[in-house]
């Protein structure tokens, strides 16, 4: 079960401090502590704590922060909860694989499920940090979920999966996990990538977004290891000196 404290949910801009409170609750019960809140609109709060019920530590050892990526600098695998991928090409899988996926990353890598807002989900920009959007198996006719419920049903996917896993496959992953670049250095390339673009003349103000956008989904897809990373950042430094 070790593999749960690698695991964070990450709750983005939160307008009712209830569903803080109760969102602990639900991944107490299932094992899980790592909470982080981004901008939330009422937090610390007396409702929060009520609804809490029990589960004060993982309420008050939230973590809280401005922005997503400060949120998710040490994971290299991100999962955001939207059964709809708005047009960007971002896999949209099933919860249970979805989980399945990330506890074998959760073997010796961090990785965060992203809740969006309570009435409008997750922005554009949020998705573009996801490896992944994950599915949850509602009625397709009304599949709108309270978020402390959608908490919930992912916590006890979590859960159940991690109680099922054998000691076998446990072992090859440890043995084969691959250490890949996590969204802090992903971020620092990114910021790196699209200076270097502008600097020869080849991001316009008018292709800018929907650039940025397709690039960051790209590697997304490929999954940059570390060493990788290291030679696209030689790259793009070799290509400063150039231009200098």
């Amino acid at each position: 079960m070790d593999r749960l404290q690698n695991i964070r949910f990450v709750l983005i801009n939160t307008s009712h401090a209830g569903n803080v409170g109760a969102a602990a609750r639900a991944m107490k019960v299932m094992g899980l502590e790592q909470l982080h809140l981004i901008g939330p609109t009422d937090y610390p709060s007396a409702e929060a704590t009520a609804r809490a019920s029990g589960a004060d530590d993982v309420l008050f050892n939230a973590a809280v922060h401005e922005k997503l990526d400060d949120a998710i600098k040490p994971c290299t695998l991100v999962f955001g909860t939207s059964a709809r991928n708005r047009g960007m090409d971002i896999p949209v899988i099933d919860l249970a694989e979805a989980v399945e996926i990330m506890l074998d990353a959760a073997v010796k890598q961090k990785v965060a499920l992203l809740f969006g807002k309570e009435r409008y989900g997750m922005t554009n920009e949020e998705m573009q940090r996801c490896h992944y959007l994950v599915r949850f198996p509602a009625n397709p006719v009304y599949s709108s979920l309270n978020l402390a419920a959608a908490v919930q049903v992912a916590a006890y996917e979590i859960r159940k999966q991690c109680l099922n896993m054998s000691e076998a496959k446990t072992e090859i992953n440890k043995t084969d996990e691959v250490p890949f670049a996590d969204a802090k250095k992903m971020a620092g390339f990114y910021e790196h990538l699209f200076t270097v673009m502008q600097d020869v003349d080849f991001i316009q103000k008018q292709n800018r977004v929907s650039l940025e956008e397709k690039l960051r989904m790209m590697f997304n897809r490929l999954r940059i290891e570390k060493h990788e990373m290291d030679i696209l950042r030689g790259f793009l430094s070799a290509i400063n000196k150039k231009i200098k």
